[in-house]
């Protein structure tokens, strides 16, 4: 990645002096300025944490290094160029660093597609030792199988002594029990451990193990037990001399909300000037197709509990919604959240549609009007409402939106209790950076067509 963003750098400021016409024409002029440039921005994104290698591959800290880096580099030349009256530097700077951002975030997006990949493939992945009561071992120990990206692979597990044969019950790997982790931890060759919470991985057991494993280069990770909060919400406080974890209440109103639907009538307006023609061809094909309606209205449940009409290109038949309780009947297994892999009630525009989201389109005028947001929890009809347990309740505190984390996670092939739970991690931890991620992977989603039918 160095190497990377030292040709970026290069490239950036040859961008910047082809769109400013800087004086710079004869090579020994320049030359200077493109090895600085060679240096200087791998160096800024170093000073900003942007190689640590906890950082690589995984949340938004080595996306938020190269920003801080781009000031820092603007910051610089200003400096430079007041001192030296070498203004035209500055001029190519302005343009070649958000450039520079711009080319490095697409280049560690690329990178972080080729390190999962791997990760999934079980290389560059950490060897990690789980350490704690065996239900919290066994939920983590499925969480790293069907989140390989994380970057660890579990090699082993210590539970509490009393419940080794419960651990081999569930098939867990058992190698000891908490005493002999730190031991086990060398001997496995791990590269960390990890320990969820408990009464029996109390703060002396986590403070003698932390002991236990110094100079051995393993990392420890604890795992807090608030699964679903993270992020801008946890920080550490003194308090009389303790560390606590502090964890902030989450925030649906005042002027986060205000810069959301900001947000939204932007980005939604645009979008429709851009996207009008294929809206038209869309409509038409649909018209063409079986002289049917080009929409399809259903009623969903918005905002702490409001309804309103959410539009659709038309997928179906007229007759879909008749036919729906006799294949409910048919298909008891699927559960709340109906949806079949080969729905006989789609047409065959339809399933064209579905296949590349495109029948989700005209969502973008409830948008405008704000029953629904860009980004959010799904959309639910009153009937899943009506059968939510009671946390579940929780996704009807923000805007339902056109896509969300349950989009860009696999949308029909999650579970209904897979779903409501990653609804829910975005009502605990909504930012606009968080917003922007999801619709920059949503674009990808959408291209691979996983879990569209």
């Amino acid at each position: 990645m160095i190497l990377v963003d030292a040709v970026i750098g290069v490239a950036s400021l040859l961008i910047g002096h082809a769109v400013t016409g800087a004086r710079y024409d004869h090579l020994p002029e320049l030359l200077p300025l493109v090895l600085a440039a060679a240096l200087v921005w791998p160096m800024s994104i170093a000073m900003n944490r942007g190689y640590l290698r906890h950082n690589i591959g995984v949340g938004s800290d080595e996306m938020q290094a190269t920003a801080r880096a781009g000031i820092a580099v603007i910051v610089l030349a200003a400096v430079v160029a007041e001192l030296r009256e070498a203004h035209g530097v500055l001029g190519m700077v302005l343009v070649a660093v958000p450039a520079g951002i711009v080319i490095t975030v697409i280049a560690r997006f690329a990178a972080r597609k080729v390190l999962h990949h791997r990760q999934r493939a079980g290389r560059n992945v950490k060897a990690a030792l789980l350490i704690g009561h065996t239900g919290s071992v066994h939920s983590l120990s499925e969480v790293l199988q069907r989140e390989a990206h994380a970057g660890l692979r579990m090699v082993g597990v210590c539970v509490p002594a009393e419940e080794v044969p419960l651990a081999r019950d569930l098939g867990l790997p058992v190698f000891g029990d908490l005493d002999q982790a730190a031991r086990l931890a060398r001997d496995l060759d791990c590269e960390a451990v990890a320990v969820t919470t408990g009464e029996q991985t109390s703060r002396d057991y986590l403070r003698r193990l932390a002991w236990s494993l110094e100079g051995a280069r393993i990392e420890l990770l604890v795992h807090p037990g608030l699964v679903e909060v993270a992020g801008p919400r946890m920080h550490i406080r003194p308090h009389v001399g303790l560390p606590l974890l502090k964890i902030e209440q989450p925030h649906f109103t005042g002027w986060r909300r205000l810069i959301k639907r900001g947000a939204d009538l932007i980005m939604t307006g645009v979008g429709l000037l851009i996207i009008s023609p294929l809206m038209i061809v869309l409509a038409l094909a649909i018209k063409l197709s079986d002289r049917g309606p080009i929409f399809f209205r259903q009623t969903r449940v918005g905002l702490d509990g409001s309804t309103f009409t959410m539009w659709k290109f038309r997928s179906m038949h007229v007759d879909a919604e008749e036919r729906l309780a006799a294949l409910r009947a048919s298909h008891p297994e699927v559960g709340l959240m109906f949806k079949l892999h080969d729905d006989p009630r789609i047409t065959r525009v339809g399933r064209f549609l579905r296949r590349y989201s495109l029948d989700e389109l005209p969502q973008l005028f409830n948008v405008l009007t704000g029953s629904m947001s860009l980004v959010g929890p799904r959309p639910p009809l009153q009937s899943e409402v009506d059968a939510y347990e009671h946390h579940a309740h929780r996704r009807l505190l923000v805007t339902p939106g056109l896509t969300g984390l349950w989009q860009v996670s696999g949308r029909s092939l999650l579970s209904w209790e897979e779903t409501v739970r990653l609804d829910l991690r975005y009502v605990e931890n909504w930012t606009l950076t968080l917003d922007l991620l999801i619709l920059w992977k949503t674009f990808f989603a959408v291209l691979a067509k996983r879990g569209a039918f």
